[in-house]
């Protein structure tokens, strides 16, 4: 009898455990969980702004209880190719981060992690190619990156909520925009070449201007040194003639030293080498001052 009563009691207690297990439940300070009832959510435990995590009772085998994390989540989207509007082709790798605000309508929408990271990764990748399809690639790159980052986030946000998602979104970034591995070759070739130009007009600019300054240079030392002649010249004829008018006085003035200058003068130019030969009479008047003296008498 007492064995019977042993077994009874420990049928009961297995009963109690077992309602006690279906019936309680506890809630993390990280989580908030939605009690279903057939399929359909009846409450939210510890939802965005409320406390009540902790120990929590539901309905045993009536309700059902699903968790979903509280805190900021976040979700890398697959790389995506966007066509920028200057039809360069860019391959986008971005992030989202988001949290649940509204489980009740994150459950009916989207039911599961699984489906939710889907449709917002889609979301995503939709508003990437619309807001980045209006940019052209060096906005993308660098020049506008943070306004077009800001104007995509704004962009999910409002899908999100039209769409009835339950979700907030807290930021979204481009990690990485890219060309794609097929067009890098393209476009290295196509800058090479750009560069290449460019250096050949650097170098024609340049030889230019040499050939140029060289001609400038050439034309100056020309004109220096036909200014330069001619002042010599100019010069020179001055001097020339102000001897002439000094050797006429000076001839005026004693014709018997003007007759002896014009003598020397003429035997340096026909002796004065050492190799002039002259066959001339030994009396010649040529050779009457080296006779006479200076006087030539």
């Amino acid at each position: 009898m007492n064995r019977r009563r042993l077994t009874l009691y420990g049928i009961i207690a297995a009963l109690v455990l077992v309602v006690l297990a279906n019936t309680l439940f506890i809630v993390e300070q990280r989580q908030q969980a939605i009690v279903v009832r057939f399929g359909e959510p009846v409450r939210v435990i510890n939802a965005p702004g409320k406390n009540g995590a902790g120990l929590n009772a539901k309905a045993p085998f009536l309700e059902n209880v699903i968790k979903l994390d509280r805190r900021n989540l976040a979700l890398e989207a697959q790389q995506e190719e966007v066509i920028a509007a200057d039809q360069e082709r860019l391959v986008v790798d971005a992030f989202i981060r988001y949290r649940i605000s509204d489980p009740l309508q994150y459950y009916r929408t989207l039911r599961d992690d699984r489906t939710a990271a889907d449709r917002i990764e889609r979301l995503v990748n939709s508003s990437l190619r619309q807001v980045l399809g209006s940019a052209t690639s060096g906005d993308i790159i660098s020049g506008r990156r943070g306004q077009l980052m800001q104007q995509t986030k704004l962009d999910v946000a409002r899908r999100a909520q039209a769409s009835r998602l339950g979700i907030e979104v807290i930021d979204l970034r481009i990690k990485r925009a890219d060309l794609p591995d097929a067009n890098r070759a393209a476009v290295y070739r196509r800058m090479q070449t750009s560069r290449q130009q460019e250096a050949a007009q650097i170098r024609a600019v340049g030889e230019q201007q040499k050939r140029e300054i060289i001609a400038s240079a050439d034309r100056e030392v020309a004109i220096t040194l036909a200014t330069a002649q001619e002042l010599g010249e100019t010069t020179r004829g001055e001097g020339d003639a102000l001897r002439t008018r000094i050797f006429a006085d000076s001839f005026g003035r004693d014709p018997s030293f003007a007759a002896f200058y014009r003598s020397m003068q003429a035997y340096e130019a026909s002796l004065g080498q050492g190799d002039t030969t002259l066959v001339l009479s030994p009396d010649s008047a040529f050779f009457r001052y080296f006779e006479r003296g200076p006087t030539g008498r």
